[in-house]
């Protein structure tokens, strides 16, 4: 059959063969590797405070308070937050790549001025610059993946960043039953070398390049992302036309919170706000005290490992399941395993502490359910609002919007850990899960209403679904749909 269009049409059809659909190449693979490596590090910061303050409160090399051991566990998060508003202008400015670079030496650093301290200062100095380096990363490394790796995989592969930095996490509760504070910190310190060696071998994403015309290093950096035998000329022209639409203006502040893109950065805020709301860091940061405050009878260090690798595994559970299953689907199921899990945790404590019943039979069961929580977490609502703010900001502000976003779930972090135990003292241990748990079940109701689906969805479909952009790949294809056939004679 014969195909006739009008001369001013303008646009190529392509053909695309079985062996040209996406795959896992190791390019991909490796780069989701090497920014998950930093996320490593940002887990093992995170962790750090749970066995750490225990042995540095009985230690005879430095001498640290109640109030000073709180300040220890939360002005990470409160530099995180920081970080992430430096964040968004060093990804615009500097490149995507550079930026995940550059916060290695200054991790390193920090977890050395922690290591060699005798001071309580000089602890509190280094969890300032890894919680600088903590913002930035989380900033950092979702935009990279989100713009380097294919929609079909991206679910899958976006998953790294939290998979390898519950291993971060996992690492430092095993090896904090068997090291004291500050050889814990020399682990740390460790840890940004590879970072830093894997991070030098992935290139800059081809969008950041496009958006400096710098056409020909995109290509390049493309090729090397997909494959040397796949064919790249459509995506490329995408990410260009695209980048054309949006044009390459700075964003002012009055024009990043329009009504055209208010969406998508709410999306990213609530969900931010029940990640952060749901009490997983006051869990991650002292799970030894809870514990000890629950009287389990199991160890309170080997209940913290045992947690570490529940939530270390359930993460290939969610790279399992994200493909194929959707966003929407897991976070909704996170939230309902949340839900139940802190209700019975709040009533154990209840039944224990309030009503004084022997509930020493019950032993297992705070484990059991800090175990099942975590999973649920880690199933979704760890990764999904981190993966989805990669996806959804419109590129146009996705550096000032993903420094927003960042730089509030850091201040949710920090007002979660340093309140913890003042939410005790004002409304008890049940009181406090009981709370957490109602808002994983508000949060229920704001995934169904408001979040979208975006598996399997190019960058370009997903910014015109939430901003009502029609592209100009639709308008051409509109144009293509509405030809009239020219007559036969010509």
């Amino acid at each position: 059959m014969k195909i006739l269009m009008r001369a001013d049409t303008h646009y190529s059809i392509q053909y695309t063969s079985e062996s040209e659909k996406p795959k896992y190449t190791f390019s991909q693979v490796l780069a989701a590797v090497a920014v998950s490596m930093g996320s490593m590090i940002i887990g093992f910061s995170s962790a750090y405070t749970s066995p750490a303050l225990v042995t540095m409160k009985n230690s005879t090399d430095i001498t640290v308070t109640d109030e000073e051991g709180s300040w220890i566990g939360s002005l990470m998060p409160l530099a995180a937050l920081a970080g992430g508003v430096i964040g968004g202008p060093l990804v615009d400015y500097i490149g995507r790549r550079r930026t995940i670079l550059f916060i290695a030496p200054p991790f390193f650093l920090g977890w050395i001025l922690i290591a060699t301290a005798r001071v309580v200062h000089l602890v509190l100095t280094g969890r300032v610059i890894c919680g600088l380096c903590v913002g930035v990363g989380s900033l950092a490394f979702p935009v990279y993946l989100g713009e380097t790796i294919q929609p079909e995989v991206r679910g899958t592969l976006g998953l790294f960043p939290t998979a390898i930095g519950n291993i971060g996490i996992l690492v430092c509760y095993v090896a904090g039953k068997y090291l004291n504070w500050y050889q814990l910190a020399y682990l740390g310190a460790a840890l940004p070398i590879p970072f830093f060696i894997l991070t030098l071998m992935i290139p800059e994403t081809p969008r950041w390049y496009i958006s400096r015309g710098r056409n020909e290093e995109a290509r390049k950096a493309l090729q090397w992302l997909r494959g040397k035998n796949t064919k790249i000329d459509n995506e490329i022209r995408d990410i260009a036309l695209s980048d054309a639409e949006i044009g390459n203006d700075d964003i002012n502040l009055r024009e990043l919170f329009s009504i055209k893109y208010m969406r998508s950065i709410l999306i990213c805020l609530g969900l931010m706000t029940f990640q952060q709301l749901s009490g997983i860091n006051a869990v991650i940061f002292y799970t030894v005290e809870i514990f000890d405050m629950s009287g389990s009878s199991i160890d309170e260090n080997l209940s913290t490992i045992i947690v570490g690798f529940v939530n270390f595994a359930s993460t290939f559970v969610a790279t399992a399941l994200i493909d194929c299953s959707g966003r929407k689907v897991l976070l909704y199921i996170s939230s309902v395993i949340m839900t139940i899990t802190l209700i019975i945790l709040g009533s154990f404590f209840y039944v224990k502490l309030d009503l004084k019943y022997d509930v020493s039979s019950l032993g297992w069961l705070p484990l059991a359910c800090i175990m099942i929580y975590l999973l649920g977490f880690s199933l979704a609502f760890g990764p999904i609002p981190w993966l989805m703010m990669g996806e959804i900001l419109p590129a146009k502000i996705r550096g000032g919007a993903a420094s927003l976003v960042t730089a509030f779930n850091w201040l949710c972090t920090f007002i979660v850990t340093k309140t913890f135990h003042n939410i005790i003292d004002g409304i008890g241990k049940a009181g406090t899960f009981w709370l957490f748990g109602c808002i994983c079940f508000v949060g229920i109701f704001f995934i169904v209403i408001f979040v979208p689906e975006t598996r399997g969805k190019s960058l370009e479909q997903i910014e015109n679904k939430l901003t009502g952009r029609a592209s100009t790949r639709t308008r051409r294809m509109s144009s293509i749909a509405n030809i009239k056939p020219l007559p036969s004679g010509c």
